[in-house]
Order: C-alpha cells, then sequence, then structure tokens
C-alpha cells in the first residue's frame, strides 16, 4: 500500500493513489478518535459504515472493518464544480479496518491522486489534505 508513514499492512494488496497510516489503536478507538478529529476540525461525519458489522448481520465473517464519510461542503464544493466526476470519490472517505497480523490501519485516497485524477488546480485540491492531517492526529495518540 502507498503510505506516507507506515508500510507493510498485510492483507490489502498495494493500490495506486491509496495511502495508509497504522493506527496504534483498537479499530472502535480509531473510529471514534477520527469522529471527534473531524468534528473538531469543522467538517461534517456523514455516516459511518460498519462493514464488518453488516456482513456479520447477514451471517458472513469480515475483518473488522468500518469507513467514516466526511467532508466540509466549503472545501469540497469547488472541486465539484471545477470537475463534476470529483463527485464519485468526495465527500472524503477514512476507511478504518484490521489486518491479517492485528494492526489496525487509516487509509484514504491520497489528495495529490484525486488532484491528478480530477484536473484539480492546487488550490481546489487543497482542503482534500485535511484527511492526512486527521489521521496524523490519531496515529500520533
Amino acid at each position: 500500500m502507498g503510505s506516507q508513514s507506515d508500510a507493510g499492512s498485510t492483507g490489502a494488496r498495494a493500490t495506486s493513489g491509496v495511502v495508509s497510516r497504522r493506527s496504534p489503536l483498537p479499530v472502535a478507538e480509531t473510529v471514534d478518535r477520527l469522529a471527534s478529529a473531524i468534528r473538531a476540525a469543522g467538517a461534517k461525519l456523514f455516516v459511518v459504515v460498519d462493514h464488518s458489522g453488516e456482513a456479520q448481520r447477514v451471517g458472513m465473517a469480515l475483518r473488522d472493518t468500518k469507513l467514516l464519510v466526511f467532508g466540509n461542503p466549503a472545501g469540497g464544493t469547488p472541486a465539484m464544480v471545477a470537475s463534476p466526476l470529483a463527485a464519485l470519490d468526495l465527500p472524503l472517505k477514512v476507511l478504518v479496518w484490521m489486518d491479517d497480523d492485528g494492526a489496525v490501519w487509516m487509509s484514504y485516497l491520497d489528495a495529490g491522486w484525486l488532484a491528478t485524477r480530477h484536473d484539480l488546480a492546487t488550490e481546489l485540491a487543497a482542503p482534500l489534505s485535511a484527511v492526512d492531517r486527521l489521521t496524523a492526529q490519531v496515529a500520533a495518540r
């Protein structure tokens, strides 16, 4: 996986444009800390999708996996005005998941990759890097 500060997650293949940062916390606590950091940054947490919980509900097994979907319309809307298909990648998302060795990861789309993918000017792409700061806050705890 492409990673800024950590490497070597097991159970996922490397994917272009995806950053994975290790969390020192269990999945549930990582989700709670991310949710708090998102709100403190003035963004809106739209939803937390409990993929593993939903899998269990239908009798299937899935490693502990939760997706946080969040954003700030003031930051994301200009990107979608400039490139309507950016709405496929926005709002921002962080996947919190446990790998095969029990390590917890926060994975998300790299802001630079998103900017290139949607041909966004630097000033339009800048708000998309908020996810880097938020995951760094959780990783530092």
